[in-house]
């Protein structure tokens, strides 16, 4: 009750809490239903989620049966002065497109972390509802399995990258194992990508791919602008370099100034006895 209340904090006057156990099984058409039901009960015109493969696929669920405009992996904010414009990004975040919605029903997917927590607000009314009536779900889960490989980057929530200052690709092994202990997916400085030493789909910046997980690793890695402009929108930056006037200091957020191959084997063995 406490973390709902919280909401308000973050902008919420009112949260509704459906608290059903077929709810938790990932079930997207059951939630799709709901909140349909929810939007036309209260005549909402406008539905926000976070983005990811889950929510995806409910809002175009939502969308198709409430008529609405959609648009995903959103970057900003609307604005409202002259209609309804939103931001979004495009080609694997290279650009960004300016989308006018006319539809007087809208649903939005928010990129992850590309918008500002608001943090000024008071706790908000919870009000528990029972799951409305005639809401079931078509799908019976027979079971499941745990995915295995690797973590895409576009999709992680940690990443950790290695530069040039792991020296050569006989010592990715090590950057391998501190994601692995971390649930992280790898990534790469665009020289490192250009020697051959890492695949070119693991090079993150400007001219990569663009990331944007709560925790983002640099080891290595000078910080050129072309890098941060790819990593930039990170919740948390931690630069490791033994370098310390490495350009990737003055933008992250925690520093650790030492030799990798110091650092890294401590902090894994950190984390594995966490």
């Amino acid at each position: 009750d406490a973390a709902l209340s919280s909401l308000g904090v973050h902008g919420a006057s009112k949260v509704i809490n459906i608290n059903d156990p077929e709810l938790n099984t990932g079930t997207i058409s059951a939630c799709a239903d709901i909140l349909i039901h929810m939007m036309q009960s209260s005549n909402a015109t406008l539905l926000v989620l976070s983005k990811s493969a889950f929510s995806e696929n409910i809002a175009g669920r939502v969308a198709g049966a409430t008529g609405a405009a959609i648009v995903s992996t959103v970057v900003s904010l609307p604005d409202i002065s002259s209609g309804f414009v939103v931001k979004k990004s495009i080609f694997t975040g290279k650009a960004v497109a300016s989308i006018s919605l006319k539809s007087n029903i809208k649903v939005l997917v928010i990129k992850k972390n590309s918008i500002g927590i608001k943090e000024d607000g008071v706790p908000a009314e919870v009000q528990k509802i029972r799951k409305p009536d005639g809401i079931r779900s078509i799908e019976k889960i027979t079971g499941s399995e745990q995915a295995s490989g690797d973590i895409l980057l576009e999709d992680a929530d940690i990443v950790v990258s290695g530069g040039r200052g792991l020296k050569g690709p006989e010592n990715w092994g090590m950057i391998e194992d501190f994601a692995s202990a971390l649930g992280a997916a790898t990534g790469c400085s665009k020289p490192v990508s250009d020697l051959g030493w890492r695949p070119h789909h693991e090079h993150v910046g400007q001219t990569g791919v663009k990331v944007s997980p709560n925790l983002y690793i640099a080891v290595g890695i000078s910080g050129a602008i072309q890098h941060l402009a790819g990593v930039n929108t990170s919740k948390v930056l931690v630069a490791i370099n033994k370098d310390p006037d490495a350009p990737f200091f003055n933008s992250a957020d925690y520093g650790i100034v030492g030799d990798a191959f110091e650092v890294i084997p401590r902090l894994i063995n950190k984390v594995k006895s966490l």
